[in-house]
């Protein structure tokens, strides 16, 4: 595989996977799926922590995200705590929208997908912390959601409901 010819729209793919996880599978399983990724000559891109920026996704992981052809994502007790992550499956759920040759592929890491559908346990916990962290910044206003809290709840239920891989068993962090 490696770098990709195929064109859709004029779009070329310079890597075969892109994979977005939380700091909570970094180098366990997300390393493996890598090494092993590499080793079939699939050319894969997942960010690093240096690559985020205060001001949201940084030039390098847009990019990525652009010239992926499929993604892969992680699912993890902690992954909604991150906004990355959030910010993240939106710009690639928005991408999938307008590119129908990219794929995304769930894989629920020792989570239980009903717990990202209906925000229970650590998703839903989670979330509700980013809630009341952007109605402090912003202020209530009459209740109303604010646009980016709905743009990430409804990533999170296009991406949970697309046929994937639930990982129960196998590696855990200590």
């Amino acid at each position: 595989m490696g770098k990709r010819g195929e064109e859709e729209e004029g779009v070329g793919f310079s890597y075969d996977v892109f994979i977005i996880r939380g700091e909570d599978t970094g180098n366990n399983f997300v390393g493996h799926l890598r090494k092993e990724l590499g080793r079939k000559g699939i050319n894969t891109f997942s960010d690093e922590s240096d690559m985020r920026t205060e001001e949201g996704l940084s030039p390098a992981v847009c990019e990525a995200i652009e010239e992926s052809n499929i993604f892969i994502v992680v699912f993890s007790e902690n992954y909604a705590s991150s906004k990355w992550c959030l910010e993240e499956l939106v710009k690639i759920i928005e991408r999938t929208h307008t590119i129908s040759k990219q794929v995304v592929y769930p894989v629920f890491y020792h989570v239980d997908p009903s717990d990202i559908r209906k925000l229970r346990n650590s998703f839903g916990k989670h979330m509700r912390a980013h809630e009341n962290e952007i109605e402090n910044e912003i202020g209530k206003e009459s209740g109303k959601e604010s646009l980016r809290m709905q743009a990430w709840r409804s990533a999170l239920s296009e991406a949970v409901n697309l046929p994937g891989m639930h990982v129960t068993t196998g590696y855990v962090p200590q």
